[in-house]
């Protein structure tokens, strides 16, 4: 490798907060509830029918060691239908989309849960399913269907069937992965109505039990068929199907002899090439443990951790080889190995980093235009070497404001998006935390196809934060502080209450789990769960061969990059310089506190708690000592020397410019 090698993660934890301890149990909880489906009663009736329940069947399928990954698992989370005279829920939208290794092979899993009502579809099932063969068209994985599905949920069938990604969209994306190679095998295991029929049938190999049924439309609907005393069995089952129609492929006496059936010819399909692409290397752990991510982040989404230490936690060995480190710091790049194979990984940086044309720092979390062009630049990279590039992002959004314009961000977005837009490689998102405004778009969120987004417990979608929102909602009414302008107590409380509710509406919107019910993410996890996730994707991208380009690592043109950018790496144009302290004559024996970049000066975490340091206490090196806050982002501000707290020189929530003294050491 010719690319500069770093060795990253050593900070001392601290424990998970806990508000991430109780989120992170609510979703276990919440897990629990979609894979009990309906409950004990209807699993005692498909057990009743002699047949196994879907999660038992994909339990009995998939390789003893393997990892399950389900996604869209909380897809319709909150939403009730009326079933009768009840509301009923449909965990999941009645359907498991898993990706699992089968005889060594990574594949997609589409299971009919038959415990929600006969496996129907309900609104939202037809684009999960869909989403599910993406992924699958997308990495080439087989996807094998469990089929026992009594079709549209009748009653909200106005919300399932048309439409551009109604029910009928999932065999359109069964012809796309049959004109692609990407083999399909489908076991039917009891009722295959309707739309049902037809989602086996495109598949390379279709088994059918003693029990399954394929039919356009069933007794109940065939004029006659009452007083001929005819089933559904009759009119579509394997004796039909596989003996006279030829509409499937083979008949088996019960689920477990299906699902042998289908493992059978799974192992029949090409080997993984996962080992080849490991180029003689072997998977490492990395050297900090996955189960400490959780304590890397702050309780308050507005404070900034380091987002080495999380990468570090995440790649083989804690190594990576950065790419263009000496500039566009707001971001970080770089090639590392997850699972012993090659990946990008483009991530957000928290901290302020050196202004790179003037004096001071700006804050973090945001795209400037070197780490746009970065970003670009290294995303173009990656899809020409075919290396899979995963998206770590912590976005407040674009710069904004008269240098951002003049330096033409637009156009610099533009040529981002393009490149995200475009990409062929295998892309995958993680939304960390904030995915704010434009910049969620910039770094690969879902609007540009990643093959999957995840995201956390922490993890924030919108286009602006709630009070950020507000602010703009009622500027009218606020000063150029934001504080209400008006002097009627009775007008004063009203625009107050009016912000309040648009922040906590806003709040509300934001939650993952609505992002996940309303599938504007894949899967919610636990951060603890990123680097299992991360491995198996990984490998998913590199199990099969001969669709895409996979340049060998000495060709690499990320090498190029890094070649043409030593000169200037070593020539930069402005060095991070000593700040002068502009506005104060500071005192003999007094060491001033000064900011490193402009923005409000706060010496508390919060208004209701203590500072973080009392005046006329001693202090350390790099001990917290308060807060400045850009774009509600907080950046802390750290003694540089030893000494006791003699004063400070600004009022709380005040403003500072670079070089400003905000307080004195003695």
């Amino acid at each position: 490798m010719r690319l500069s090698l770093g060795l990253i993660g050593s900070k001392h934890l601290g424990t998970e907060s806990e508000l991430l301890k109780e989120r992170e149990q609510a979703l276990i909880e919440k897990r629990h509830v979609v894979d009990d489906g309906w409950g004990e009663k209807y699993r005692a009736r498909v057990h009743a029918k002699g047949k196994m329940t879907s999660l038992e069947r994909i339990s009995a399928l998939v390789d003893e060691a393997s990892p399950i990954h389900p996604v869209g698992t909380l897809v319709n989370w909150g939403r009730k239908f009326i079933v009768g005279r009840n509301e009923r829920e449909a965990p999941g939208a009645g359907v498991f989309t898993v990706f699992a290794k089968v005889e060594d092979r990574w594949v997609m899993i589409i299971a009919n849960d038959n415990t929600v009502a006969s496996g129907s579809w309900w609104p939202k099932t037809p684009e999960k399913i869909q989403r599910a063969q993406e992924m699958a068209r997308k990495m080439r994985l087989p996807v094998i269907y469990l089929v026992d599905c009594s079709g549209l949920f009748l009653p909200e069938q106005s919300q399932s069937f048309p439409g551009l990604t109604g029910a009928g969209h999932i065999f359109h994306k069964n012809a796309e992965l049959s004109a692609q190679g990407v083999p399909q095998i489908a076991g039917v295991f009891g009722d295959c109505i309707a739309g049902g029929g037809y989602m086996p049938i495109i598949s390379d190999r279709v088994f059918m039990t003693e029990q399954a049924y394929m039919v356009i439309a069933g007794a109940a609907l065939i004029k006659g068929a009452k007083s001929l005393q005819l089933t559904s069995l009759d009119i579509g089952g394997p004796e039909v199907h596989v003996h006279q129609s030829g509409c499937a492929d083979e008949r088996v006496p019960d689920d477990e002899t299906c699902l042998r059936f289908i493992r059978e010819e799974v192992a029949k399909l090409p080997s993984t090439a996962i080992d080849f692409y490991r180029y003689g290397t072997l998977p490492q752990e990395p050297l900090q443990s996955p189960d400490d991510l959780g304590a890397l982040f702050p309780s308050d989404h507005r404070h900034s951790y380091d987002i080495r230490e999380v990468v570090a936690r995440l790649v083989d060995g804690s190594l990576v080889h950065e790419f263009l480190g000496h500039t566009g710091k707001e971001v970080y790049t770089g090639i590392a190995r997850i699972s012993g194979l090659w990946v990008g990984i483009a991530a957000n940086v928290q901290e302020p980093q050196p202004h790179p044309r003037k004096a001071g720092h700006r804050p973090g979390g945001i795209l400037y235009r070197e780490g746009i062009a970065k970003l670009a630049a290294f995303s173009r990279a990656c899809n020409d070497d075919g290396i899979p590039l995963i998206w770590l992002q912590d976005i407040s959004g674009f710069d904004i404001g008269v240098e951002a314009e003049a330096q033409g961000l637009l156009g610099y977005g533009s040529s981002l998006i393009y490149s995200n837009a475009t990409t062929s490689a295998p892309v995958f998102t993680v939304l960390l935390r904030k995915a704010s405004g434009a910049g969620y778009y910039a770094m690969h969120g879902l609007p540009y196809e990643p093959i999957v987004q995840l995201s956390t417990c922490l993890t924030r979608q919108s286009v602006m934060e709630g009070r950020t929102l507000s602010i703009a909602a009622f500027n009218t009414k606020l000063d150029d502080d934001y504080e209400i302008i008006s002097q009627d107590p009775e007008e004063r409380a009203k625009i107050a209450k009016g912000m309040k509710a648009t922040e906590e509406r806003i709040e509300k919107d934001m939650d993952p789990i609505l992002s996940a019910a309303q599938m504007d993410t894949d899967e919610v996890i636990r951060i603890s769960e990123l680097r299992e996730w991360l491995c198996s994707l990984t490998q998913m991208a590199y199990q099969a061969t001969g669709h895409r380009r996979i340049k060998n690592p000495r060709i690499w043109s990320i090498h190029d990059f890094n070649v043409l950018a030593t000169f200037s790496a070593g020539q930069s144009v402005v060095q991070e310089e000593q700040v002068v302290v502009s506005t104060q004559d500071i005192p003999e024996g007094m060491t001033a506190i000064v900011a490193q970049m402009e923005g409000s000066f706060w010496t508390k975490p919060a208004p209701s708690e203590p500072a973080f340091a009392p005046i006329g206490s001693q202090v350390q090196v790099g001990q917290v000592l308060g807060l400045i806050e850009v774009m509600k982002t907080f950046t802390p501000i750290r003694a540089k020397t030893a000494g006791v707290l003699h004063s400070w020189l600004l009022e709380e929530g005040g403003s500072c410019s670079i070089g400003t003294a905000l307080g004195l050491l003695s």
